[in-house]
């Protein structure tokens, strides 16, 4: 087993802890009766994912010299808060029906309304739940942070990066929007999407967070090996998702196949292929891409065609440079030899995912 994957099990167990023991002390305050659908959605929301973000939190703090300390966990976990806020929110913007294979967020309080026969509309009803759904857990990502236990002048030196990652996500959010909107398509407005929305809140920011944290400043070199190593990483991770999103398998993402093409997303995959196409090409993919009710063969009619531009191979040779020019940022970082070490494991396993 790789230094990376018996971490991540570490991780994951000790994160899954450290939410479930946060959503236990939150119960007395919202411990009304018509509350305990919010509180079960949030609880479900939170059981599954990778565990990535305290992953590169994790290996941060150790490559910057710090102790085991459990409060690192849950300084670590607060990230699977804030992911499952902007997931939920994510999926009313989108309109997804899925998310790991279960009801979305807005999907579940939907079907929670028609069942019980209220009034007014049942999916106006389930969006709003959801966005207060997604606040909540943002709330609650700050809290746990600040809670945490580890040592204050730790949380006072990283407290300005926890700010800006925050607010970079939900600025990500609204140029995604934006992107759907205006439709401009172009390699560079997709990537800088993907940069704010996912790539730097994936990697970027959750390495800076545990760096800064145990080295309690934000020393030249730190931002160096974050923006070399995180964004190259984070840029990678999601050119996957973006294939993903187009080619993976409904068993292992969670989601129907092709989604992305129905949800209409601008991502960097679209971007190459509609550079590469024919005027036919392009025009089958602008007339098709966000068509709601695309069946199976006009899913397998994009993917073609993506594949046909050679998009697909751009998009797998672009993954491979990024995670080649990452680990080659490793060499020279003063950091411990074990943290290099998983580093480049986890590099390799955020970008080569199937899920």
């Amino acid at each position: 087993m790789t230094i990376s994957a018996a971490a991540l099990d570490t991780i994951r167990s000790e994160v899954d802890r450290s939410l479930r023991e946060f959503i236990e002390r939150q119960r007395p305050q919202v411990s009304a009766p018509e509350l305990a659908p919010l509180i079960s959605a949030a609880e479900e929301f939170l059981a599954g994912g990778k565990r990535l973000r305290p992953a590169f939190c994790y290996w941060g703090w150790y490559g910057a010299g710090g102790d085991e300390d459990p409060a690192l966990f849950r300084a670590a976990a607060s990230l699977e808060l804030l992911q499952a806020s902007a997931l939920v929110h994510d999926d009313v913007m989108d309109a997804s029906d899925l998310r790991r294979g279960m009801p979305s967020a807005h999907r579940r309080f939907q079907a929670l309304h028609e069942k019980a026969g209220w009034h007014g509309s049942a999916e106006q009803f389930g969006e709003s739940a959801a966005v207060l759904l997604g606040n909540l857990m943002l709330i609650w990502s700050g809290e746990m942070w600040r809670g945490s236990g580890l040592p204050p002048a730790s949380l006072a030196a990283a407290q300005e990066v926890h700010d800006h990652m925050r607010t970079e996500l939900m600025c990500g959010q609204y140029l995604d929007l934006l992107e759907q909107a205006h439709g401009e398509n172009s390699f560079d407005s997709a990537l800088r999407v993907a940069l704010f929305k996912s790539g730097k809140y994936s990697v970027e920011q959750p390495l800076r967070l545990g760096l800064v944290l145990a080295a309690r400043s934000r020393a030249p070199w730190i931002d160096r090996l974050c923006e070399d190593y995180g964004q190259c990483v984070g840029i990678a991770f999601q050119l996957r998702d973006d294939i993903l999103g187009v080619f993976g398998d409904p068993a292992e993402t969670g989601k129907p196949a092709g989604d992305d093409l129905r949800e209409g997303k601008r991502t960097m995959l679209i971007a190459r292929t509609l550079a590469a196409a024919s005027p036919a090409q392009a025009e089958t993919v602008r007339s098709t891409l966000g068509d709601r009710e695309l069946d199976a063969a006009g899913v397998d009619r994009l993917r073609q065609i993506i594949e046909e531009t050679g998009a697909l191979h751009a998009c797998e040779e672009m993954i491979k440079k990024y995670l080649e020019d990452a680990l080659g940022s490793l060499d020279d970082a003063p950091i411990t030899a074990e943290a290099r070490t998983a580093l480049a494991e986890l590099a390799v396993a955020a970008t080569s995912r199937r899920t």
